[in-house]
């Protein structure tokens, strides 16, 4: 039975909260109160921090990864191997592998991976784009980081079928299984994740 609250306001504010990830009622009343103990222009700038970063943040128009200009830092940067495309699963992944300190190429961020379970075809993901960037041209690696799941094996093959069909013969490779089965990248640790990136294999079907 859910707790009820003399409140309207507190009530609504818990129902806000607990729609995060991870957070359920419980947590989300700590925080509300949290937030009613402390000054009001702490609160107000939680807030508006909130607004700024879904009015600001937009995606990147060549990797998809999260941005405030059209074009990503990462994208845009004259430091940064645009011939390397490193594919990923998500933003979360980008900022794992960026963490090590070993990648100096660029991304493409699929936006999920292929799971009928999930409701999560080709045609709901960034693939077609990413075979766009490769017709292009002056791409020669694409390094297939999605991970160690099913779901990711699933959209490595997918993947590297239509890379094949192009007609291009851009080299495709994956992370080293110094990536444990079973694993997502972004629970990786640094080292080992870096380690993978240095000693990608082959991608072989």
């Amino acid at each position: 039975m859910e707790q009820e609250f003399s409140s309207v306001l507190l009530e609504n504010a818990v129902s806000s909260l607990s729609r995060l990830p991870g957070v359920g009622r419980k947590t989300a009343l700590r925080f509300a109160l949290h937030l009613l103990r402390r000054e009001e222009c702490e609160a107000v700038g939680i807030g508006e921090a909130i607004i700024n970063l879904r009015k600001g943040i937009r995606y990147c128009s060549v990797c998809h990864n999260i941005s405030e200009e059209t074009v990503c830092p990462i994208c845009s940067s004259p430091k940064r191997c645009r011939s390397l495309v490193c594919v990923v699963e998500n933003v979360r992944d980008v900022m794992s592998i960026e963490a090590t300190g070993r990648y100096d190429g660029v991304y493409h961020v699929l936006g999920g991976l292929i799971s009928p379970i999930d409701g999560l075809g080709p045609d709901s993901l960034e693939i077609a784009s990413l075979i766009d960037r490769i017709k292009e041209g002056g791409i020669d690696e694409i390094i297939l980081a999605t991970g160690a799941t099913v779901e990711a094996d699933t959209t490595d093959f997918y993947i590297y079928r239509l890379i094949r069909r192009s007609g291009s013969d851009v080299k495709v490779t994956q992370l080293a299984r110094g990536v444990a089965v079973g694993n997502e990248i972004e629970y990786t640790d640094e080292a080992t994740l870096a380690r993978s990136l240095v000693d990608r294999t082959p991608f072989t079907v």
